[in-house]
């Protein structure tokens, strides 16, 4: 997304509300109303003000909100981002909520907290950020959206920070901020993300890059233009409309090629794209099939998104074909599948003119799906918390069960993790799987497309390699509380034993009608947590009376709260159904 300057005077509030209504005019007057109310608001407040950089402390906001109706965000969205800063100025959530609405004031309450939190991506597996930034997602995804286009705007001012704060930011980008974009399906915003990013954290490779790029603009102009003509002309034999762009590849993903191939970027030559844009799915194919007649494709380069969508809802056909002695990158698409590729998640709340203002629905991505799925879990060590940050923002793949079933992993998933993503009893089984009909070890990373067939043994239980070779959260939580419960030799179990201080003091005991002192371990007393948290109501059974540091588990009861068995307690285990009311407990 190409960064709009403001032409007005910076030092002229009105005038630059007033461009901004100009550039973005999709918008009500009831609407703009709001907004400008917002604006005066922040301008009252912080309007003799300069930032380090020099400029008025009120453009910032402004120029956030652009970037979100360029997105044409809904005008809630818009008032949150002009005000996001406002709570610094003593200005209480209770008065945005009694000028502008509950809504916005929930907006910028979770934006506020976000944005707050430490994004230095050397210490992101210390704390807890990315795990509350991603759950808040879950109640309203515009606070992500918010959140993002701050930090882009960061990012493309950032020669107005410190070299150190350059290069803590640059990092974050990359490390949280571009990969959230593409889960979100905000291409744009990914792609300058990254450029930016490397920009400061590679700036030889980045040079580099650019020189190359410039130095073939000519050149390949014309070879695309080539290209474009011929796809026009047997399209229009075929009476299919289409619209065609093409474009250099941006410079990250130049950069990564480069890495990848280990080579520079004078020695690469699929460097170029093209996108064909139609009006149906059927006419896609057909226009792969085009494609492919009118230059050789190469092996292994095609991939339909359109049958299998990527998490973020991203629809498209990739092919890469041999034009010219040259690979020639063609992404074909319809126009509704391009609305959302260009604008994500954020097409979910494009502006509806008139009065009908409702949101559509974008609880059905899949990203949201597994976010309310993690919401449920506490991540209490780094190895999870590792993987959730995987699962959410690394690469996918796609693999088949023998049924004919999709199913999305992370990359680097194992057969074990797999087994978990069908049920955590068939994960808890595995002894065995095959990829394609032929015997895999569990620790080889599934690769895209593959059939996994799972082999069980009824007699099989989790085991701590497996733990190791997990790599989704799901699997390493189901395997990590088995082993917790029902392995002694564990060695997480084993060493938090070993860590427990044994205090020696007197005990009596009785031999033989005369009392010797004997030195026993005293067990200190210990909290209960439950799943992490140590406020829930909860109560010791009385069948078993478990004490630190017996092995535990909870299960949820109608009015008494959790109450915590020994793990090896007869009336527990007896419980019909069980395990759809058992939550991990364990001694603080």
């Amino acid at each position: 997304m190409a960064e709009y300057l403001f032409k007005s005077p910076l030092e002229e509030p009105e005038q630059l509300i007033n461009e901004f209504f100009f550039v973005n005019d999709n918008y009500s007057e009831e609407d703009k109303n709001k907004i400008h109310k917002a604006w005066n608001l922040l301008v009252e407040k912080t309007g003799n003000i300069l930032r380090d950089c020099g400029k008025p402390y009120y453009v910032h906001p402004l120029r956030v909100a652009n970037i979100l109706a360029q997105n044409k965000l809904d005008c809630d969205t818009l008032v949150a981002a002009i005000l996001h800063p406002i709570h610094k100025f003593d200005v209480s959530s209770e008065q945005i909520k009694e000028e502008f609405g509950e809504n916005v004031a929930k907006i910028l309450i979770t934006t506020n907290k976000i944005i707050s939190l430490p994004m230095n991506s050397k210490n992101l597996h210390e704390s807890d950020a990315i795990r509350k930034m991603l759950f808040a997602m879950c109640d309203d995804a515009r606070v992500i959206l918010l959140t993002l286009s701050d930090r882009l705007d960061r990012i493309r001012n950032i020669s107005n920070i410190t070299k150190g704060q350059q290069k803590a930011l640059a990092e974050a980008v990359i490390e949280i901020w571009a990969p959230l974009a593409d889960r979100l399906g905000m291409q744009k915003e990914k792609n300058e993300f990254e450029d930016l990013s490397l920009r400061y954290t590679n700036p030889a490779a980045y040079l580099q890059i650019e020189k190359i790029v410039a130095q073939s603009q000519e050149e390949r102009a014309a070879y695309l233009e080539k290209a474009v003509n011929s796809i026009y002309k047997s399209a229009e034999k075929m009476k299919i409309p289409v619209t065609i762009s093409s474009r250099a590849k941006h410079f990250y993903s130049i950069y990564q090629k480069m890495r990848k191939r280990n080579k520079e970027a004078s020695e690469l030559y699929d460097l170029l794209a093209l996108r064909i844009l139609c009006n149906s799915p059927a006419e896609c194919y057909t226009l792969i099939g085009l494609v492919h007649g009118l230059w050789k494709p190469m092996d292994g380069r095609f991939k339909d998104y359109i049958a299998m969508p990527k998490s973020n809802g991203y629809q498209s056909l990739h092919t890469t074909v041999i034009c010219e002695g040259k690979p020639l990158e063609i992404q074909i698409r319809t126009y509704e599948m391009h609305n959302l590729a260009e604008h994500g998640i954020a097409s979910h709340w494009l502006y509806k003119k008139g009065t009908n203002h409702d949101l559509v629905e974008a609880d059905k991505l899949d990203i949201f799906n597994r976010l309310q799925q993690f919401k449920e879990n506490i991540l209490t060590d780094e190895h999870s918390f590792a993987d959730l940050k995987n699962e959410l923002l690394g690469d996918e793949i796609y693999v088949f069960t023998p049924k004919g079933d999709v199913r999305k992993l992370p990359a680097g998933a194992t057969a074990i993790d797999f087994a978990y993503s069908i049920h955590s009893a068939i994960g808890e089984k595995i002894i065995a799987a095959k990829a394609d009909g032929k015997i895999i070890p569990l620790s080889k990373p599934l690769q895209n497309t593959q059939i996994i067939e799972v082999i069980t043994n009824p007699q099989a239980h989790p085991t701590e390699s497996q733990l190791k070779l997990a790599k989704t959260s799901k699997a390493h939580q189901k395997i990590h509380s088995w082993l917790m419960t029902n392995d002694p030799t564990f060695s997480e179990k084993i060493a938090l034993q070993k860590a427990e201080p044994e205090e020696k003091v007197p005990q009596k005991r009785h031999h033989k009608g005369k009392k010797n002192p004997d030195l026993l371990p005293a067990q200190p007393n210990r909290d209960v947590l439950v799943q992490g948290d140590k406020n829930v109501l909860h109560n010791i059974a009385q069948c078993c009376h478990p004490k630190y540091p017996d092995l535990i588990v909870g299960y949820v009861t109608r009015s008494k709260g959790i109450t915590v068995h020994r793990a090896d307690c007869l009336i527990y285990q007896r419980i019909p159904n069980k395990e759809s009311k058992t939550v991990e407990v364990t001694w603080e």
